[in-house]
């Protein structure tokens, strides 16, 4: 059997990322094996060890990549709004929804990883690719405010607020998916938002 190219074998880590990335947001990186991700990216198990240093080293990557994902829907949506009044209401009215309660792999990072993070150790790649996370997530969503100009302070303030209780609605309406008060949880929190 032939040896992979360099190029092959980048190609190949990033889909081990891009699958570790879906899954942990979907199960938690805890309960997901290597084996699981090799399988779902389409290689074998024997493969991860030549490609990452540890299962630790692959969950901080895999919180990075899903970051950034989010940050590159959130960019696009800024850029692409010319209402710049309107521009935070929509990120908050597309952002609570139940279809991105439902789709946890391709959601925000946010909220997928609030738990694995908490529980990680303050120096792991996980906490640390996490925290980098949140605080870019925090500067694009002030880039989206309708808050005057000149009060950095103000937006930055309602920037904490606004994703603080936007991770804080999804992550209550996901654990209590099925039960009227998830949707409960969507449309009360967006409504006072929006409202606000």
């Amino acid at each position: 059997m032939a040896k992979a190219t360099r190029a092959e074998a980048a190609k190949h880590r990033d889909e081990v990322v891009t699958a570790a990335a879906r899954l942990f947001r979907e199960r938690g990186s805890s309960a997901v094996s290597v084996q699981e991700v090799m399988s779902a990216a389409g290689l074998t198990h024997g493969g991860f060890y030549k490609q990452f240093a540890s299962k630790e080293e692959l969950t901080g990557l895999a919180v990075a990549e899903s970051f950034d994902g989010l940050l590159s829907l959130l960019n696009q949506a800024v850029e692409e709004t010319t209402d710049v009044s309107g521009r935070r209401a929509g990120l908050l009215d597309e952002y609570l929804t139940a279809e991105h309660r439902d789709s946890p792999g391709t959601g925000c990072a946010g909220t997928a990883f609030a738990t694995d993070a908490t529980r990680a150790a303050a120096d792991s790649a996980l906490r640390r690719s996490y925290v980098e996370g949140v605080k870019r997530f925090l500067v694009e969503f002030e880039r989206a405010m309708d808050v005057p100009d000149g009060d950095g302070e103000a937006i930055r303030r309602r920037a904490v607020f606004d994703v603080a209780a936007m991770v804080g609605a999804l992550t209550l309406a996901r654990a209590t998916a099925g039960d009227p008060l998830s949707e409960e949880f969507l449309t009360a929190v967006r409504g006072i938002l929006i409202g606000a």
